[in-house]
């Protein structure tokens, strides 16, 4: 049998639907109105295991961060593909979303199609948006218009010296917790749901209209040491529901919230909202972050990625380098990366499966 890691989004998505087919789902895409840098079509697509009026469910989603998508595709993929030999426990049923956001895992960004992170768009556009002063003073560097060498060495002196008279914490805080002031910038949470969320809000409440338990695992890359995935759960340590969720997902668990987790507090992640979307469902919501390269390395991947798409052509021969850049440090070719990865996805998945028997 052939890796269920994948070269691209259309590999992914081929094998994903192969393997739920084979294993008996139910499946349902939902169409994005744009195309693949190949000219190809792009879609979400769920495959549903289990009664349809199910109690409890686990649901797996990948690619909220495009590019990040490889390892939660070949998680979903790997464990469609054992489920055969594995039954799922009586009254339980199992959601994999695949390619939140299609756009981004197509053309290896993070943002989707309008350069919205989706991770930063599940906002109350009705009401005053989060003020983001310290990314207000990086934002010329972090994103010119420029990207020639010399405006590369300028910037990226600048930004370290701002990290020099500040810290790497607070630098990785004023860049990553989301902004929305910058359209074409880095960690841009938009004006309004985006489709991906609007999709998302769709497929979970009529999935799960039945359930009272849901566990909730959203596979990410690009934090953290290399092969290590460290789950993220966005409620403070002394929140019952955090000790809850960690006693299922394993004592590794951090808090999204001063718990020295390898993500800075963010604001308008999906996770944090999904327990008032299913207010009619007790939730538990992980994040499974897994690092690949130095955090400077991503840094200026997105950077790259970021001019590209705004000033370059990112169907140039001259996007090819960015490219390349952008998805190695969100995902790994290497098997011992893959292996390491892999593992510790199917046995979230088996922990959560665990979890939702009653005891």
């Amino acid at each position: 049998m052939d890796s269920c890691f994948s070269q691209d989004y259309a590999d992914a998505r081929g094998k994903f639907l192969t393997a739920a087919r084979a294993a008996g789902a139910e499946i349902t895409g939902f169409a994005l109105d744009k195309r693949g840098p190949d000219g190809g079509e792009l879609s979400t697509d769920i495959a549903w295991l289990g009664p349809p009026d199910a109690k409890a469910s686990l649901v797996t989603i990948c690619g909220t961060h495009g590019v990040e998508g490889f390892f939660g595709s070949a998680t979903q993929t790997e464990w469609l593909r054992r489920v055969k030999t594995a039954r799922l426990p009586e009254g339980v049923a199992v959601l994999h979303i695949h390619a939140i956001n299609p756009y981004g895992f197509a053309w290896l960004r993070r943002t989707n199609e309008d350069n919205v992170d989706i991770n930063r768009n599940w906002m109350n556009f009705d009401a005053a948006l989060p003020a983001s002063p310290l990314y207000e003073e990086l934002s010329d560097d972090l994103c010119p218009s420029d990207w020639s060498v010399e405006t590369q060495t300028l910037t990226g002196t600048r930004l370290q010296a701002w990290i020099r008279d500040h810290n790497v914490a607070l630098f990785q805080k004023a860049v990553s917790s989301g902004q929305w002031t910058h359209p074409a910038g880095l960690f841009y949470g938009g004006t309004s749901a985006s489709w991906s969320r609007r999709v998302l809000a769709e497929i979970l409440t009529s999935k799960l209209s039945a359930a009272a338990r849901v566990f909730i695992l959203d596979f990410h890359t690009g934090l953290g040491p290399y092969g290590y995935a460290e789950p993220i759960i966005g409620r403070p340590r002394q929140d019952p529901g955090f000790g809850r969720t960690r006693s299922w997902i394993g004592a590794g668990a951090k808090s999204l919230y001063g718990d020295h987790s390898v993500s800075a507090e963010i604001h308008g992640d999906s996770l944090s909202s999904m327990p008032d979307l299913l207010a009619h469902a007790l939730v538990d919501a992980v994040a499974l972050e897994c690092g690949i390269r130095p955090i400077n390395e991503v840094a200026l991947a997105l950077r790259a990625d970021a001019w590209l798409h705004a000033h370059g052509d990112p169907l140039s021969a001259d996007a090819k380098p960015i490219k390349a850049m952008i998805r190695a440090a969100f995902h790994s070719d290497e098997p011992m990366w893959q292996g390491m990865a892999l593992g510790q996805g199917l046995a979230a998945c088996q922990a959560a499966l665990g979890g939702l028997v009653p005891t």
